[in-house]
């Protein structure tokens, strides 16, 4: 009996050591959780993950670069080329660019935004995701901006969107309807501007280097996108349109050089916000950029005065201004990746090249491109992202040696023969694809409402056919 009783004893001990032993905290294990605190780590387990921080500075600069390159446009595009035009066709040169301020940003709001930057395939994003800027609002995108409220991106990138097509209308200016620049804008933003945006800075674009692009082409801030689109679609409105009358037996002088002066120099102050806002930040990328759009702008008037100077005898005022405009076309897409110093180079090259086109290749070939937008922008730009496939330097940008993969390898896109043949393989698919949708768009919109004026409206001028006003009273 002794001994069983003993047993019996032992036996409860250790089971009352085992239970304690498993439900008691020791060293190295987790102490049990009370019902609240398991609830409270479901929660958390389901929550959202925490919406990026938003940066005051950044998003100061971004908004501020918005206003900038809106201001471009307003008055600074409307300044240089109501300038260059005739008296009579000072106003309907003007209301070019002042409605692309309404419409666009109405295609914008709509689709333009979703299609540019949406997720979609190579070509173009979803026009349905931000359809009506549906969730665009103060929490970041980190694919774009992952420091600023996506609507102070979408603000940004919506001023290109305007100023582009804008740029077109300096080669069709005094003689296009009204009507024909209203409905060729929207089909032409629609066709070529948001499916090109998209391509080339937009998450799986074709051409976008850093998300998840197949050909990495480098474009800072616009030069496929904006200007060499704009300026080849120039031409082939310009061709399609044919030359003015009297073009190029009548002296067509410009009207009001000051005005056109004015504009340039409003150019050149808000290009600081197309190139340096494209950094998307207040850092040293965004230094950068400002002191490369500089530089280039002034090596380029200067390049433009000095070939006027040895083949003309006199640099013209407006030569400067022109080179200057060139010059900050040219270095668009290089402003990000380049130094000071290869800025310089790239401005002073573009300045000189221009002025051949501007000149001898628009006389060889015949066209009237009244204010000599292909001559200016899509030749400029084209020589900036060819320059910039060989002098792309990752001190300057570090993400261009560490982001793009192919093949599971990470490539550099500094500069090389190899990205040289990326960057013209940009080149060319712009121009190809804003030529075809141009010369498709031009047809439609001539057989709809027709694309010129009569010869007897261009003779009394477009401020009083197409808006029955005039410039000046006296």
């Amino acid at each position: 009996m002794n001994i069983r009783y003993a047993e019996r004893i032992f036996t409860a001990v250790l089971l009352v050591w085992i239970s304690t032993a498993s439900f008691s905290p020791c060293v190295g294990a987790e102490s049990p959780l009370t019902l609240e605190q398991r609830v409270a780590r479901l929660e958390a387990a389901n929550q959202p993950p925490a919406a990026p921080a938003v940066s005051a500075g950044d998003n100061a600069w971004l908004l501020a670069s918005s206003a900038l390159v809106l201001m471009m446009t307003a008055p600074g595009l409307i300044l240089f080329y109501g300038g260059l035009v005739r008296r009579k066709n000072v106003l309907s040169t003007m209301a070019h660019s002042l409605i692309l301020m309404v419409i666009i940003s109405a295609l914008w709001m709509v689709y333009g935004y979703s299609m540019a930057f949406g997720k979609g395939n190579a070509y173009f994003g979803n026009p349905l995701q931000y359809f009506l800027l549906k969730g665009v609002g103060g929490i970041p995108n980190p694919d774009y901006a992952g420091t600023v409220p996506q609507q102070s991106f979408m603000l940004f990138q919506m001023m290109f969107a305007i100023i582009t097509p804008a740029l077109i209308s300096g080669a069709i200016a005094e003689r296009i309807k009204f009507s024909a620049y209203v409905l060729f804008t929207v089909l032409w933003a629609t066709v070529v501007y948001f499916p090109l945006c998209h391509m080339v800075w937009g998450t799986g674009g074709l051409f976008n280097w850093a998300l998840g692009g197949r050909f990495p082409v480098l474009d800072f801030a616009g030069g496929t996108v904006v200007h060499v689109s704009s300026g080849v679609s120039a031409l082939v409105c310009a061709l399609v349109l044919g030359k003015r009358v009297g073009f190029p037996h009548e002296p067509m002088p410009p009207h009001n050089v000051v005005l056109s002066l004015i504009g340039a120099g409003l150019l050149w102050v808000g290009w600081f916000g197309f190139n340096a806002g494209s950094a998307v930040s207040a850092g040293a990328l965004a230094s950068s950029a400002f002191a490369a759009t500089h530089f280039s702008a002034a090596a380029a008037a200067l390049g433009w005065a000095g070939a006027e100077r040895l083949l003309k005898g006199k640099p013209s005022v407006l030569g400067v201004a022109s080179g200057m405009v060139a010059g900050l076309a040219t270095i668009t897409p290089a402003s990000g990746f380049v130094s000071v110093p290869v800025a310089f180079l790239i401005g002073l090259v573009g300045g000189v090249v221009c002025y051949f086109a501007v000149t001898r290749l628009k006389t060889a070939l015949g066209y009237d491109d009244s204010l000599d937008v292909f001559g200016v922008h899509a030749v400029g730009s084209a020589t900036g992202l060819l320059l910039l496939g060989l002098f792309a330097d990752a001190s300057v940008n570090a993400s261009i040696a560490t982001t793009f993969q192919s093949g599971g390898k990470v490539i550099s896109l500094a500069g090389s023969p190899a990205q040289l043949l990326n960057q013209f393989r940009g080149v060319l698919f712009t121009a190809g694809l804003a030529a075809l949708a141009t010369f498709v768009i031009l047809k439609i919109v001539d057989a709809l409402v027709g694309l010129r004026v009569t010869v007897e409206e261009e003779d009394s001028g477009l401020d009083l056919t197409q808006h029955g006003e005039s410039a000046y009273n006296d």
